[in-house]
């Protein structure tokens, strides 16, 4: 198709200058309450079943290991390893300026697995290595804190 029979690009409206957009914050719903009243308080909370004594996360109705309905919220040490993860050198919105950042898989000392960030640490493999001891941070986020882990030995 030649230059001619193209239709002419559009302009878009200009906008006015827009403020760098904010982090995303995570609503708390009822079954994730107690969560986020925890993370409030500066502490970990996951659920534990009351019939198989296993903890798990993500928060629901029944153990996932058992099926019981009996299960109970439960302070947690905090305390992680790191499992896995991945440097985001492509930041979402509101991360801009904490590019490269990293997104990992802990698994606490009681034996459940979450997603978080690792912070206080270069975003370098030189310093990530799997298993490294890790614990628990509380960042404010708009009506949350957030968990994140930190080296074990870094305060």
């Amino acid at each position: 198709m030649s230059t001619a029979s193209r239709p002419a690009p559009s302009k878009a409206p200009s906008k006015a200058p827009s403020q760098a957009p904010s982090k995303a914050v995570p609503r708390p719903t009822p079954d994730t309450r107690p969560f986020w009243d925890g993370t409030a308080a500066g502490e970990l909370r996951v659920q534990r079943c009351r019939a198989c004594a296993r903890h798990f996360f993500y928060p629901r109705p029944a153990c996932p290991h058992c099926g019981s309905g009996d299960v109970a919220w439960v302070a947690v040490s905090g305390r992680a390893t790191l499992h896995s993860y991945v440097i985001n050198h492509r930041p979402a919105p509101g991360f801009e300026d904490e590019a490269p950042y990293v997104i990992a898989i802990v698994e606490l000392e009681e034996g459940v697995r979450m997603m978080s960030n690792i912070v206080g640490v270069p975003a370098d493999p030189e310093h990530l290595p799997l298993d490294l001891p890790l614990r628990a941070v509380f960042e404010p986020r708009g009506d949350v804190h957030l968990p994140l882990f930190t080296p074990a030995e870094a305060r």
